[in-house]
């Protein structure tokens, strides 16, 4: 009875524990949570603005409206962010066709991840991604620029030739995608929000749930990856999963 009663005790104070470490977790990434943009709105932004230096960040675009900024994760990961306070996924902006075009933009800035390594890197190591407000720990809008997984090139070159313009469902990383193809001239004039929001039925109303990964395909195409999320699956809607920000890619 005591040895029941010990391993109870025992058992009750690691869930007191585990409580307070998640509710710390939790409080940690509230508090920094606007971490991304007061980088972008405090420091990037005003040094180029008054010094013609886009520092900390890689490089200030107001014309175009966004800042690359290389992230602590990974020795290749950038991030680009809009100049103006987008949270994420969710923000009515990104269905406003008269918004930039981020995604566009960050595929164009992937040469900083060459330029940092040094070396050139061919389009079918880069992947895009953005993840959904749950699959986040930031309030501003960042689109991660990095390194496809290995396995997940595999996949997607073994499944170029019967990908077109209809979204057809894969699985990738052990998670549900939606699946497109689309040409590199179609992603520059529609932005991957938008088609997201006009084609896969609800998804305007639930633009939250949702992650979006981009990568190239051997014919030269681009591919759409998008994932909704499903909490009862473990799922929280990161397509930022499909990226390795070790870049092992390049050292095969």
């Amino acid at each position: 009875m005591q040895g029941r009663k010990r391993v109870l005790i025992v058992v009750g104070i690691a869930g007191v524990i585990l409580t307070a470490g998640c509710a710390s977790i939790a409080l940690n990434y509230k508090n920094n949570s606007d971490a991304l943009w007061k980088i972008v709105s405090q420091k990037c932004v005003p040094n180029q603005n008054q010094n013609n230096d886009p520092t900390p960040c890689r490089q200030v675009d107001l014309r175009n409206g966004y800042v690359v900024l290389k992230d602590r994760v990974g020795p290749l990961q950038f991030l680009l962010m809009p100049v103006e306070k987008i949270t994420g996924i969710e923000s009515p902006a990104l269905l406003n066709p008269a918004t930039p075009n981020f995604f566009a933009e960050a595929w164009r800035s992937r040469h900083f991840m060459e330029e940092k390594r040094g070396a050139p890197i061919d389009d079918s190591a880069y992947a895009l991604s953005i993840n959904s407000e749950r699959g986040r720990t930031q309030n501003q809008l960042h689109i991660h620029i990095s390194c496809l997984r290995p396995d997940i090139r595999q996949q997607l070159d073994s499944l170029s030739p019967k990908l077109t313009s209809l979204w057809q469902s894969e699985q990738l990383a052990g998670h549900t995608y939606q699946v497109r193809a689309v040409t590199r001239d179609e992603i520059k004039k529609m932005s991957p929000f938008l088609r997201l929001a006009r084609e896969i039925p609800g998804a305007r109303e639930e633009m939250y749930k949702y992650g979006i990964a981009v990568a190239a395909l051997p014919d030269g195409r681009r591919v759409m990856m998008v994932i909704k999320r499903n909490l009862l699956l473990m799922n929280r809607g990161s397509a930022e999963e499909l990226q390795d920000h070790s870049c092992s890619i390049l050292k095969s």
